[in-house]
């Protein structure tokens, strides 16, 4: 048997000094954890009552939207919203798809049994309407 050195003197200390910071910080975790669980209620306890103050519903475009081949298009600005309310169903259906559902003047075409030059022509002739009724000039260029 070789007797005890300083350095392993040192070891031994530096180890009992670890272990003891670590079984501190671990009674120290599961004592705040303890500490949490007593003061708080998970959501899914919580009574409907409660739930139901908590709870936001969103109703940002509710008076904005459209209903256009089964699909709801929501406009954002109330302004450009009430405007294609006042169009024709028909150029209003044109717009829609075409601004709103990024469909190209082919695919409009074939969704209303159109022309697709007929398609082109009510967009553009609706778009200087909708300028007019928003309040721009319809004669501007890009």
């Amino acid at each position: 048997m070789t007797p005890n050195t300083r350095e392993d003197d040192v070891r031994r200390i530096f180890d009992t000094f670890c272990k003891t910071v670590l079984r501190n910080e671990a009674r120290d975790y599961l004592d705040e954890i303890a500490r949490r669980k007593s003061r708080e209620i998970p959501l899914s306890e919580l009574p409907v009552e409660a739930m139901e103050q908590l709870a936001t519903y969103d109703r940002y475009f509710e008076d904005n939207a459209f209903q256009i081949l089964g699909c709801t298009v929501y406009v954002e600005d109330a302004e450009l919203a009430e405007a294609i309310a006042a169009l024709p169903k028909d150029k209003q259906e044109i717009i829609l798809l075409f601004y709103f559902l990024e469909m190209s003047d082919y695919e409009i075409a074939q969704k209303l049994n159109m022309i697709r030059r007929s398609v082109t022509y009510r967009r553009t002739s609706t778009l200087k309407l909708l300028k007019k009724l928003i309040g721009g000039n319809a004669d501007e260029t890009k």
